[in-house]
């Protein structure tokens, strides 16, 4: 049976997945940058370790998959657009978590401590697998996040439950470890190649919009399903853009940043 079109400001094609066409010169970028990052991150990964060097990161670890992540709009998009209604039911459920966590957490480390114990894990990981179910479209900050250390360092709570002799183990094992940038154990060089992707989506949104998005990965990913949010975004309505995240339940300085 052949499907009828999709209507002009409909979200939603027949089925179940999400998909705006006229976001393509945005989410194109973003996509373009995806790739450049692969390869460039493989080739560095490889002298990396012929240097010596090793990534510890691999199929089914997921100690960061309940880390705060920030995301442009432009990127939230391409997730969003590979989504189901059931799994976008799921990224909303967690976003309205992140919102709470948000409206009342003192200060932001307390804000990303009970985001990774409280809020938790991504709803898009499969915890049976350990695998990511929408791998092709996570965000950067999901691509570039390697450890050179094991990861128990990446657990929650792990700094905080090292003792003094512990945590100075852990600055001398990092200092001396190639890769990281002599404070954190993870793996600078894989962050720093991402870079131009954050700078074409901003490019990307301030040519189709006039204006920038930023903000949580699931809150902006709910967002971008949002038709009145997405239509107030398209004029380069900033004001009107917040008032629609206000109106979802989903505006908070800590997670939307429009400008």
């Amino acid at each position: 049976m052949t499907r009828p079109p999709t209507p002009p400001g409909d979200f939603r094609t027949a089925g179940s997945t999400f998909h705006p066409p006229r976001y393509t010169r945005v989410t194109e970028a973003v996509r373009r940058g995806y790739d450049a990052y692969a390869r460039r991150a493989r080739a560095w990964t490889v002298g990396y370790q012929e240097r010596g060097g090793r990534v510890h990161c691999g199929a089914g670890c997921v100690a960061c998959c309940n880390m705060p992540i920030r995301v442009s709009l432009a990127e939230a998009l391409v997730t969003a657009q590979a989504l189901t209604d059931e799994e976008a039911a799921r990224v909303e459920a967690h976003a309205r978590r992140v919102i709470q966590n948000a409206r009342t957490a003192p200060d932001d480390d307390v804000y990303v401590e009970r985001h990774r114990r409280e809020v938790g894990f991504c709803p898009l990981l499969d915890r049976s697998t350990g695998g990511c179910s929408r791998y092709d479209v996570r965000p950067t900050r999901c691509r570039d996040t390697f450890s050179a250390l094991p990861a128990r360092y990446c657990e929650a709570g792990a700094w905080e439950n090292m003792n003094r002799r512990e945590r100075d183990a852990y600055r001398r094992e990092v200092a001396r470890t190639p890769g990281t940038d002599g404070e954190l154990h993870f793996i600078a060089p894989l962050e720093h190649l991402s870079e131009p992707i954050w700078a074409s989506a901003a490019k990307a949104m301030r040519t189709e919009w006039g204006l920038e998005a930023w903000g949580d990965f699931w809150v902006l990913t709910t967002l971008a399903r949002d038709p009145a949010f997405m239509a107030s975004v398209e004029r380069g309505d900033a004001r009107g853009a917040w008032r629609a995240a206000r109106a979802a339940g989903l505006a908070h300085p800590t997670v939307l940043e429009l400008g």
